[in-house]
């Protein structure tokens, strides 16, 4: 099997062709190979777009500001691929999307080329599922669905599938795949603004809810822990519930538990900010207006360097909009790259690790808890410690210097 990559950024390309990875989790050493051999190169120009059997579609699917959904870069790419669309190839679209997007949306883009689909050409839709930073689970060891509108692309895209996992489940349709793409994701969005509802409410009550987890957990069957944090990021869960609550509206019905889900996530980085100015104006004397604060950790998760919809980036932002002097340290994170929500942080650099410089920052923020960081020699020299992880107690910790938010 010969794979081409297609990406916009020429930087990418050629990356790969001189075998170096631009991603953190995957190696160099794993793509030289396969470059030197001649089974993997990639490109910019999308007139070798009918050199391949197989398209598959792997664009963002953002929301826009309205919360609704934005197709742009699907659109876009469709209509790219029907200028170069040949006779029996196979689409995949595996971007995030709401029930319907490949049949109502793709097709007919496709169709702009004079080729009719499931006839002429053949279209599929298997939803990306990864966990970046999970280095139990690789693509090959994840299940892959597959949903399609004819057997013949059914078939198709399954024996594509089969070659690199090791498994593949079939349903009925590619509406149907995409609603388990957003099922898989709601599930889970659901499910970390309960438990963020209840630190706040057992919070009050002083009860730690992070030690309730943890003994709910001993139950052998009918709880699965999640845990409370600064709010949601990356480029799944903090979006996708919304595609569905828009096709909702198109059917007349109303996703309130989705939605209240979605405004419950929305809002704890300002309940990290609150807990934050307490916590301040109580062992420091003071308030935000000036104080110095570090924020440790702007990747959206631990280990990984994406901050696609951090909520690292809007704590920073609201911090400083209440007059607070902003660093930040993330060993994943050098430098901050440019996104559509906060350009006016593009381009700030990480702090190098330095011990002897924390006293002088009225609280250090833990938003992400990556595994490479000495948390005792952080606590050993801070003032203050806020963390929204729990990471310091995990690490056993225990200090009056540090507090939960």
């Amino acid at each position: 099997m010969q794979i081409l990559g297609f990406d916009t950024d020429p930087a990418k390309p050629r990356a790969i062709n001189q075998g170096r990875s631009y991603l953190k989790h995957i190696p160099g050493e794993l793509i030289r190979p396969l470059v030197e051999k001649g089974s993997l190169a990639a490109t910019s120009k999308f007139e070798r777009l009918s050199e391949s059997d197989v398209l598959l579609i792997c664009v963002p699917t953002p929301l826009t500001a309205h919360l609704e959904p934005d197709l742009s870069f699907v659109i876009s790419t469709a209509q790219t691929i029907a200028r170069h669309l040949r006779r029996q190839q196979l689409i995949i679209l595996e971007s995030t999307t709401y029930p319907g997007t490949t049949a109502e949306v793709l097709g007919p883009i496709l169709e702009t080329s004079g080729l009719k689909c499931n006839r002429d050409f053949f279209l599929a839709f298997s939803p990306e599922r990864e966990d970046p930073g999970n280095s139990e689970y690789s693509t090959s060891r994840i299940p892959k669905v597959v949903g399609a509108d004819c057997a013949e692309a059914q078939e198709a895209a399954c024996a594509l599938y089969n070659h690199f996992v090791a498994r593949v489940v079939t349903v009925s349709s590619s509406a149907t795949a995409e609603a388990v793409k957003l099922t898989e994701n709601i599930f889970r969005a659901v499910n970390i603004a309960l438990v963020n509802e209840l630190k706040i409410v057992y919070e009050a009550m002083g009860i730690d809810v992070w030690e309730v987890i943890e003994a709910a957990k001993t139950k052998p069957f009918g709880f699965m822990p999640f845990y409370p944090g600064p709010g949601l990021g990356g480029h799944c869960i903090p979006v996708d519930p919304f595609y569905l609550t828009w096709k909702a509206r198109e059917y007349g019905i109303a996703t309130r538990f989705v939605e209240l889900a979605g405004q419950i996530n929305s809002s704890m980085p300002q309940h990290v900010v609150h807990k934050l100015a307490c916590a301040i104006d109580a062992h420091r004397g003071k308030g935000l207006n000036g104080a110095r604060i570090l924020v440790l950790g702007i990747a959206y998760k631990k280990n990984v360097d994406d901050t696609r919809e951090s909520p690292g980036l809007r704590i920073i932002e609201m911090l400083e909009q209440r007059g607070a002097k902003v660093s930040y340290y993330d060993p994943y994170v050098p430098v901050i790259p440019e996104t559509r929500e906060h350009k006016l942080l593009a381009g700030r650099r990480s702090l190098d690790w330095s011990p002897t410089d924390f006293g002088s920052y009225d609280a250090i923020l833990i938003v992400t808890d990556h595994d490479d960081v000495d948390y005792g020699e952080l606590v050993a020299n801070a003032q203050l410690v806020i963390d929204t992880r729990n990471v310091c107690r995990r690490a056993g910790i225990v200090s009056p210097r540090v507090l939960p938010a």
